[in-house]
C-alpha cells in the first residue's frame, strides 16, 4: 500500500494504511512543528516511550483496532496539516 510522503510547502496528506505509515506521519508533523518527542508527549499527556513506539510504527492494540474498523468500512485515513 502506498503512503504519501510530504516534502515541501505543497505537502500532500499522509495516507494511513498501516502503523508504520501512521508513525511516519506523526514524526513528520512533530518535526515540522519543531517539537521533541518529550515536548509532544507532555502536551498530549502521553509517555514519551509510547510516542516513540508510535513513530517507529509499532502496532498497538488501539491502532490495530482502528485500522481494522476502517478496513471493514472500506475507508482510509488521511492526515493533513490542520489550519486551526
Amino acid at each position: 500500500m502506498q503512503t504519501s510522503h510530504p516534502g515541501g510547502p505543497g505537502d500532500k496528506p499522509f495516507r494511513v494504511y498501516t502503523p508504520a505509515s501512521l508513525g511516519a506521519a506523526i514524526r513528520h508533523y512533530r518535526l515540522q512543528s519543531g517539537l521533541s518527542q518529550a515536548e509532544l508527549a507532555e502536551r498530549a499527556g502521553l509517555n514519551r516511550t509510547y510516542l516513540s513506539d508510535l513513530e517507529r510504527g509499532n502496532e498497538t492494540e488501539q491502532i490495530r483496532r482502528i485500522l481494522r474498523v476502517l478496513k471493514e468500512l472500506g475507508v482510509r485515513m488521511t492526515l493533513d496539516k490542520a489550519d486551526w
